[in-house]
């Protein structure tokens, strides 16, 4: 199961190290990847599912609290976006696409911060 949440963790390295360098470009490629195929979102069940890892190792790992509550936010953005009809996903997704650059650079510092406590509290670091 270790593995599975270095996968997490490596996802949110990647997209956070992303979101610092280029965050403009960043969101203007997922941008396009949703104009050109908005059933894109329906992959938030991979953020529902692995929201659900977290809830389930949540207490073998270090900051127990940490993971439930990152867990919960997870499994709320997946179900959203899955149950959510198109006109609101479409909303929310402009609302969120529409920021300025520090936001996006706020967000991939937090991505970064918790893929490093999620490497520490597997052990690995």
């Amino acid at each position: 199961m270790s593995y599975l949440l270095m996968a997490i963790a490596g996802l949110w390295m990647a997209d956070g190290l992303a979101l610092l360098v280029a965050p403009l470009r960043i969101v203007g490629q997922v941008r396009q990847a949703l104009s050109t195929s908005p059933s894109l979102t329906k992959w938030s069940g991979v953020s529902l599912a692995a929201g659900l890892i977290l809830l389930f190792q949540a207490s073998d790992l270090i900051y127990p609290g940490l993971w439930v509550v990152t867990g919960v936010a997870m499994v709320a953005k997946g179900g959203f976006f899955l149950l959510s009809d198109d006109e609101t996903r479409h909303a929310v997704l402009q609302w969120c696409l529409s920021r300025e650059a520090v936001d996006y650079r706020l967000w991939g510092l937090g991505l970064c911060l918790l893929s490093v406590l999620l490497i520490h509290a597997c052990g690995w670091l």
